[in-house]
């Protein structure tokens, strides 16, 4: 991902062109959240308690360091959203940095001697800090992301994303199953990305618009984005 300097987390690469947009889905909300990361503690609590300093999937990070991550990018959208005045024009100027050599660049870490207990807390917090501003915030309220200047669905939006596909990360390095439902990535498929392939199912679709997967007649991306304003101020 590019340095934080230059956006809030997540969401690096271009979009593809020419697909048909996803147009049905409800709205995403605090709920989607407070969802996906409920079903993503339940798998990450299955994990072998020392598995967590192995590689998280495709990524060059420990599974350990992709939950911080995670934790951060729902903490930096929350606080995106927290001013008075919201800034439209760069972050909240939260201190971030990485810990070591090709690690991500955070604001939020967990203590070791906490375990993995500890560091899913961390998770559960952040995600709880992003919920509770979706809820709390106007919908009138916009605030920048690299990818355009983001209401609170487009930031709920975003946080259900970091949690679906960094959990896929996470299973991957850790031995474990994920499959989140296919009406959750419905909705964050049509909020973000209105030019993922929707021949296929909505989990492939997400895991693809996110250059995760190939997908059948399609290569896997290599460069990517999301949507972060509403469709109509695009």
């Amino acid at each position: 991902m590019p340095a934080r300097g230059s956006h809030i987390r997540g969401g690096p690469g271009r979009a593809p062109d020419g697909y048909r947009a996803l147009m049905s889905a409800a709205p995403v909300s605090a709920e989607d959240v407070d969802l996906a990361v409920d079903l993503a503690v339940y798998l990450l609590k299955s994990a072998e308690p020392d598995a967590w300093s192995y590689r998280a999937g495709r990524l060059k990070w420990t599974c350990w360091e992709t939950v911080e991550h995670i934790a951060d990018d729902l903490f930096a959208f929350a606080v995106q959203m927290g001013p008075r005045h919201p800034p439209i024009n760069g972050v909240v100027p939260f201190v971030c940095e990485a810990r070591r050599g090709g690690g991500p660049a955070s604001s939020v870490f967990a203590e070791r001697e906490s375990g993995p207990e500890g560091l899913l807390q961390v998770l559960e917090a952040s995600a709880a800090l992003l919920s509770a501003m979706v809820r709390t915030v106007s919908p009138e309220v916009r605030a920048y992301h690299p990818m355009g200047l983001a209401d609170r669905e487009g930031f709920a939006a975003m946080g259900v994303v970091e949690i679906l596909v960094h959990t896929h990360d996470l299973a991957e390095g850790l031995g474990l199953e994920w499959n989140p439902p296919a009406d959750l990535c419905e909705r964050v498929l049509a909020r973000l990305f209105p030019d993922a392939p929707t021949e296929a199912k909505p989990w492939p679709a997400l895991l693809w618009s996110t250059g995760r997967t190939a997908l059948p007649g399609r290569a896997r991306l290599t460069e990517w984005r999301w949507h972060a304003a509403p469709e109509d101020e695009r």
